[in-house]
């Protein structure tokens, strides 16, 4: 498409629209294999008056819309397949006020999670999504971001009351309260958490926080082969003992941790384990899931109850990722994600482990276990069209099995381009539906287009 017509209307953002190939090439990368397409421009507004007159001048000009948070996306998101102008909200990171009483935070999107948690400490309050990278709340909110402690705190959809949010057309409108809860009409909130830039630009939110709690504990626990430890993470939920976190990695996924953090770590299957709550009610739940973990052949604990401790365990499962692709240097990876029930976890990562070990292609495998959710991250070669064509069909693979065994396609990183070919056997005629969503909110298919709904 030809930009140079549009603009000049855009003229109001001074130097703060960038059309410097740096600039654009940094906006058209993502964090896994997926690159495709170059914005024109990108814009970094710093209100929500700018972003809707960004909107308003767009659409006028039929000129598609991006959004763009921290880029930490995998399934490619924010790029921008149409070309067009990418909103970079690195510039609205503010925190607009927090609500201690009511235990809430109005933050801008483009504010990251560990930034919030910085300036919450001194209130005896967090917020809990956490989904590894430091991502920006708006971007997490556009996926409908999960992590390590879903299983206790929820999503972001259990976590985000409110929105502002811009529209094609450049309206301004606002969804949801700051009340704990509402029955006025359609929840345009949930609506908007999850459509991945696709109906509009989040340019505010309301968080619910949470306590921080007055006693943590963590460990690792070892088991002897992959049923083991999955069997474990069924019967402990099933239980109903109230984990933090509840994390699994494979042989393959603690070997690259082991290597890049230089730890010392037994060269096993193993879950990474956290309780909150009181003194005494850690202390019970780590009892009760010690005697579960040992049912089912738990080799050993390391526990890890100093903060600074805890700190190391969660850093190294967080930088799992790159751990894992500096295991064969040069090579990108196509990061699966599905959740099934729990029910339904050994079965799931016993296959998924059988049809990686069926093929050439390395893929660890780790995941948020405590609701479900597990990933494989299978390394290629980009410039290999058979080891590409191999690690999608893994990929399609384990699409297939989650919805065979009552999951879903993708438990935490979204559709963006990666998944679109799934959404029809996910959601049948209901991906229609979301097509006429997209239509009468964005009839000009301005927002994000290319993404998550049927082109």
């Amino acid at each position: 498409m030809s930009f140079d017509t549009a603009l000049p209307d855009l003229s109001f953002l001074g130097d703060r629209l960038s059309r410097a190939r740096s600039v654009l090439d940094h906006h058209s990368q993502s964090e896994s294999y997926i690159h495709s397409g170059s914005p024109d421009a990108v814009a970094f507004p710093e209100t929500t008056a700018e972003v809707a007159q960004i909107a308003a001048i767009c659409s006028r000009h039929g000129v598609p819309m991006i959004g763009w948070g921290a880029g930490t996306s995998l399934e490619g998101h924010a790029l921008a397949v149409q070309g067009g102008v990418t909103v970079d909200f690195s510039r609205m990171d503010a925190i607009l006020a927090i609500y201690p009483e009511d235990m809430l935070a109005v933050v801008q999107p483009g504010i990251t999670r560990e930034a919030l948690n910085a300036e919450l400490r001194a209130t005896g309050l967090f917020f809990p999504v956490d989904p590894g990278a430091n991502a920006s709340l708006g971007g997490m909110a556009m996926t409908r971001a999960s992590g390590t402690t879903a299983v206790r705190y929820g999503t972001m959809r259990h976590n985000v009351l409110g929105l502002e949010v811009v529209l094609a057309s450049g309206q301004v409108i606002r969804t949801g309260s700051s009340a704990p809860k509402s029955s006025a009409g359609y929840d345009l909130t949930a609506l908007m958490v999850g459509s991945e830039g696709t109906l509009g630009l989040i340019t505010e939110l309301t968080l619910r926080l949470h306590g921080q709690p007055e006693a943590v504990s963590a460990a690792i626990c070892t088991f002897p082969d992959i049923a083991q430890a999955v069997d474990c993470v069924t019967a402990t939920i099933q239980m109903g003992i109230p984990m933090a976190r509840i994390e699994f990695m494979d042989t393959d996924a603690v070997a690259a941790c082991a290597a890049w953090s230089g730890q010392d770590m037994a060269l096993a299957p193993q879950l990474l384990v956290e309780f909150h709550g009181s003194p005494q009610g850690v202390a019970e739940q780590a009892e009760r899931f010690g005697e579960i973990a040992r049912d089912y052949g738990c080799g050993s604990f390391q526990w890890a109850k100093a903060q600074e401790d805890r700190a190391q365990l969660w850093k190294m499962r967080h930088a799992a990722y790159p751990a894992i692709l500096a295991t064969r240097p040069g090579c990108t990876a196509i990061v699966t994600d599905v959740c099934v029930p729990i029910s339904a976890l050994a079965e799931a990562v016993e296959e998924t482990r059988a049809d990686i070990a069926a093929t050439p292609i390395p893929g660890p495998i780790l995941g948020h276990v405590g609701d479900g959710n597990f990933h494989a991250i299978l390394l290629v070669r980009r410039e290999d069209p058979a080891e590409m064509a191999i690690a999608k069909r893994l990929s399609t693979r384990m699409a297939e099995r989650a919805l065979r065994l009552g999951g879903t396609i993708t438990g935490e990183h979204g559709i963006g381009i990666g998944k679109l070919g799934h959404m029809t056997a996910e959601h049948g005629p209901a991906w229609a539906v979301m097509g006429a969503i997209k239509q009468a909110l964005d009839p000009q298919g301005l927002m994000n287009p290319g993404k998550l709904v049927p082109k």
